[in-house]
């Protein structure tokens, strides 16, 4: 006879369980979501909030603020203010940077007259910027992710969109060029990007973009065609099995 191994065991599939509510909160529509600095998405929380104002306000009244019941109510209502702000902005649910959440918590904080408790938690968000600068992810290594852009790889899975790749890209098609603008493709290129994008429309993003300003600088065509180049590069070295992609 067969054993049904989880009803003997109800905890075997929690972990996943759990993991698969996460996925499901992060993609649900209507629902609040947060793009981590690693470009992945989340699911918004309060929790993660309520300790980093209650961490700012510990290091400014000490240790025994812990047990205040001012100090509690007024990190929960500044907590409430923060979220609402957002389901105000975004009654029908939306994606939010975790800057964008850190600048609400300021803001809250000042507004609050918590002025003492606000310039510790500015100073402590960017003590944290720069250890970030400085250790530098080894995740993240060399890799400039934008803050709301990811890009869907042949396999299906999501990651950053990489800035310092698409800037190199396009400095490289730009070189010893005259007339034109590499800034004026990153900008036009990023608005006909959305977040999910498959890497393969993002090269042919570069190329159209590219291919529009032929009109008002010939030197464009050039730029263009370095792009192309690009993509078929990146194409033949994936058919050898080389590398995804390479710079000129």
């Amino acid at each position: 006879m067969q054993t049904d191994t989880t009803r003997e065991n109800p905890q075997a599939l929690a972990p996943q369980a759990a993991d698969s509510n996460q996925d499901l909160a992060a993609t649900a529509p209507g629902q609040l979501r947060v793009i981590k600095r690693n470009g992945t998405v989340v699911a918004y929380t309060d929790d993660k909030i309520t300790v980093a104002i209650t961490k700012a306000f510990l290091a400014v009244e000490g240790g025994t603020a812990a047990a205040s019941s001012r100090i509690h109510d007024t990190v929960a209502r500044l907590t409430e203010q923060v979220t609402a702000t957002f389901k105000r902005r975004m009654p029908s649910g939306g994606t939010i940077h975790i800057e964008e959440i850190q600048d609400q918590v300021e803001l809250a904080l000042m507004r609050a007259g918590e002025q003492k408790v606000a310039r510790d938690y500015v100073i402590y968000r960017d003590q944290r910027a720069k250890e970030r600068a400085t250790r530098g992810h080894a995740e993240d290594a060399g890799v400039q992710p934008h803050p709301s852009i990811r890009i869907t790889r042949a396999d299906g899975s999501l990651a950053p969109l990489d800035m310092n790749r698409l800037n190199t890209i396009i400095s490289e098609a730009c070189e010893g060029l005259a007339e034109v603008d590499g800034d004026l493709i990153q900008r036009e290129t990023l608005k006909n990007l959305y977040d999910g994008v498959a890497l393969t429309d993002v090269n042919t993003a570069l190329v159209m973009t590219a291919r529009t300003l032929v009109e008002r600088e010939p030197n464009y065509s050039f730029v263009t065609a370095r792009l192309l180049m690009d993509t078929l590069r990146a194409e033949g070295l994936g058919f050898l099995s080389v590398a995804d992609s390479a710079t000129h």
